[in-house]
């Protein structure tokens, strides 16, 4: 009598892995691009998330991350050091504010994290586009008396915060024109409307 043997059963082993996932790492920005007036103070809010289980090292922001070398941190760089302010936290608000901006600082500017970890650090990519812009007044080449005129004060971007309009004519205020319309109605006009028109906006920052 002959005994036939069955074939081995494989041998499965479940690995387990204690720790965490990646899922867990995370960057939320309020807005993804900005669009702020020159000269303006622009915040850029975000949150983040990490791991439980890592101590956070440092928190940055940086700009134009280059593949494969160490982003810079922006509060040591001297363009930037006096100008930005961090208002965020080291467990879950990286918000700051970056005074007096220009067309020099249109970049992408992404939030970063470092750990107890050196190789556990993160970069909260795709970041913050922003784009600075001036404002200029449109109006009609020629203006006949008792015409009725429409001026256009005009950006290069949609404005991410809420602005109110100020409207001057030979730099004096035009108290009666203050509001969220970005035109100016001249009924009528007189020898006396004659001048040199601009706006200047009121930013109504929003903080997310």
């Amino acid at each position: 009598m002959s005994v036939r043997m069955a074939p081995p059963l494989p041998l499965i082993f479940l690995l387990m892995i204690h720790g965490v996932s990646s899922a867990d790492w995370g960057v939320s920005y309020s807005h993804s691009h900005i669009c702020a007036l020159k000269n303006s103070s622009v915040i850029m809010s975000c949150t983040y998330t990490y791991p439980t289980g890592y101590q956070i090292k440092k928190v940055f922001w940086t700009k134009d991350h280059i593949r494969g070398a160490e982003p810079p941190d922006l509060s040591e760089d001297p363009e930037y050091s006096q100008r930005l302010q961090y208002l965020g936290d080291k467990q879950q608000n990286c918000t700051i504010r970056l005074n007096h901006v220009t067309q020099k600082d249109e970049h992408e500017y992404c939030f970063r994290l470092t750990t107890h970890i050196p190789d556990k650090k993160w970069t909260g990519k795709p970041g913050v586009s922003l784009t600075v812009t001036d404002l200029q007044v449109e109006s009609p080449e020629r203006v006949t008396e008792g015409d009725s005129v429409r001026l256009t004060c005009k950006s290069s971007c949609t404005l991410t915060d809420r602005a109110t309009f100020i409207w001057y004519r030979n730099s004096q205020p035009l108290t009666e024109r203050r509001d969220r319309n970005n035109e100016l109605l001249l009924q009528s006009v007189r020898r006396e409307d004659a001048g040199r028109y601009s706006s200047v906006l009121h930013m109504d920052t929003i903080t997310i």
